[in-house]
């Protein structure tokens, strides 16, 4: 399909031609540093170089991409140095950044008491392409999309290439809201990085939000490209131009959507959250404390995306019901994309067929369970990476043999699904948890290294909860929390088509929670009766006299 991307040759003379841009622009940034520096920069150094680090009293340093520091010679950094850079650059704005016209280099001032320059941070700025083929599916949906991830792992990259796919190639009238002329370079002219996609700059940080309105109401853009989002007003700023019914790409301070939501200032950004106190009886029949915290409206974004590395994104497709399972402390797993692989792109036209087919389901039936059979275990059955840690590989191979589990053990925790862990091991392998962690992966530990631990440890973490006794019973088995599910669906048709109430099989405290809050989505009321083993639920309208 053209709309996945360009023919090869136009990728690969882009490519081409980025490669010339940088070393073109990395040339201009060597030739304004002092000559005892630029004679210490051997060839390629700086091609995987971030920035060059600049202070007084020091030697100076290029930081590189992978955490390595190299230094440049052995003399320190005098004065005399830096006012020769200053000399040869635009005069630093009110945010202590200046840079080179027609380049992506930003240069930002460390300054003393007194206003004088001590350092220099020279960010070198470099157009890379292919950096969002993986997320492009999401880019051509027309949905708001918010990226958050730590500084210099590549989101104002993503920006500018996605401000040129859609002025390019998708033909779309896109503005650039550029406060630190770090999206399309420094000067008048606008970097080619940005396509056909036009640039306001903004005097000064604080002056964002008006000028994010001021695109709006002046230039009627279809895409609005902002980078760095940081304050209450300006996220009200993006909310309203989402109202508008523009498409907004932007990035906010924060690393994972669960800070985001815990942080005020900008929580508006993916609905808000307020507090809410429950009576004694909504408390007890939802099976939570008395005050919960929940999303207060439509999120400003509709898709939200981590970026973990320069390689790796974490996509929430749906940001609202991603808020709210968070809030609610259910888990959630967001959809892990590599930039190294290919992902299909879904063409407009299969996307108003997909909505068109959603909205006939929904008119054939008042009940609209998002809940899937077929799906759930064809999720089941794709193919599961696991990550184990002190624990024994051949037990982990004979029971995936066993149970007939479509699974592979890897090398590295980047590349599973999930990982399995031994319990007393756990403070051996922080750092292995911690990337865990980091790429949103579920971890599972076990007791012991015996075979029914970790059989019953692998069966929890997927969803097999009961043992297949040959390849048929396998790929049909439904676990005991769909088969409650399937029966409170069901239960909920009969209350539809005339029923009064309807009791259900006994279940545990957790099954009969999910059951109450299914019930309550359709509108329905249930209790729990019965006591012990024997508790189960009774489900009725509100209307009837159960509700007494």
């Amino acid at each position: 399909m053209k709309v996945q991307g360009l023919p090869c040759a136009a990728v690969f003379e882009r490519r081409l031609m980025s490669e010339v841009q940088f070393h073109n622009d990395l040339m201009r940034l060597i030739e304004i540093l002092p000559s005892k520096i630029r004679r210490n920069i051997q060839k390629d150094l700086l091609d995987d170089a971030i920035e060059i680090v600049l202070d007084i009293g020091r030697i100076p340093e290029v930081r590189l991409g992978n955490g390595k520091i190299i230094y440049l010679g052995s003399e320190n950094v005098t004065s005399d140095d830096l006012e020769f850079i200053v000399s040869k650059i635009p005069e630093f704005t009110n945010d202590n950044r200046s840079g080179l016209p027609g380049t992506l280099h930003r240069i930002s001032a460390i300054r003393n008491r007194q206003g004088k320059i001590i350092g220099l941070t020279c960010r070198i700025g470099r157009v890379i392409t292919g950096t969002i083929s993986c997320i492009k599916d999401f880019v051509v949906q027309n949905k708001s999309i918010l990226f958050l991830g730590r500084p210099g792992v590549g989101k104002t990259t993503k920006l500018r290439e996605i401000a040129r796919l859609m002025a390019d190639d998708l033909g779309k009238r896109v503005v650039v809201v550029d406060t630190s002329n770090e999206i399309a370079g420094d000067g008048d002219v606008a970097h080619p990085a940005i396509g056909k996609a036009r640039r306001m700059q903004v005097s000064q940080p604080e002056f964002q939000k008006d000028v994010m309105i001021e695109a709006v109401e002046n230039h009627t853009p279809e895409v609005i490209v902002v980078d760095e989002i940081g304050t209450e007003l300006e996220a009200q700023a993006a909310r309203t131009i989402a109202e508008r019914g523009v498409m907004l790409i932007a990035t906010a301070h924060g690393n994972t959507l669960e800070n985001l939501i815990k942080n005020p200032t900008m929580s508006d950004l993916v609905g808000g959250v307020s507090s809410v106190t429950l009576g004694d009886d909504e408390a007890k029949h939802r099976g939570s404390q008395k005050t919960i915290l929940e999303r207060e409206k439509q999120p400003t974004f509709d898709i939200v995306i981590e970026i973990i590395d320069r390689n790796t994104l974490a996509v929430y497709k749906d940001t609202a019901e991603a808020v709210d399972y968070i809030l609610r402390g259910w888990p959630i797993t967001p959809e892990i994309r590599k930039v190294d692989q290919s992902y299909e792109t879904k063409a407009a036209v299969q996307n108003i067929a997909q909505k068109v087919q959603e909205l006939d389901k929904k008119a054939q039936s008042p009940l609209n369970f998002s809940f899937n059979r077929q799906k759930y275990i064809d999720d089941v059955k794709k193919h599961k990476k696991i990550y184990i840690y002190a624990v024994s590989r051949s037990i982990v191979d004979k029971i995936i043999e066993r149970l007939d589990i479509n699974a592979e053990i890897v090398r590295n925790v980047e590349d599973a699904d999930f990982v399995i862990a031994h319990k007393n091991f756990a403070k051996g392998g922080t750092r292995i948890l911690a990337t865990a962690n980091e790429y949103r992966l579920p971890v599972f530990f076990v007791r012991t290294n015996s075979m029914s631990q970790i059989q019953k440890v692998l069966k929890d973490a997927l969803h097999l909860t009961q043992e297949p006794q040959d390849v048929e019973h396998h790929n049909n088995y439904k676990d005991g929390v769909e088969l409650a599910l399937d029966e409170t669906k069901a239960a909920i048709a009969k209350i539809f088509e005339g029923a009064e109430s309807v009791e259900l099989e006994p279940q545990v405290q957790s099954v009969r929670k999910l059951q109450h809050e299914l019930v309550e989505a359709h509108n329905l009321s249930s209790i729990s009766v019965g006591e012990g083993d024997a508790r189960h639920l009774k489900v009725f309208r509100d209307d009837t006299e159960e509700s007494a």
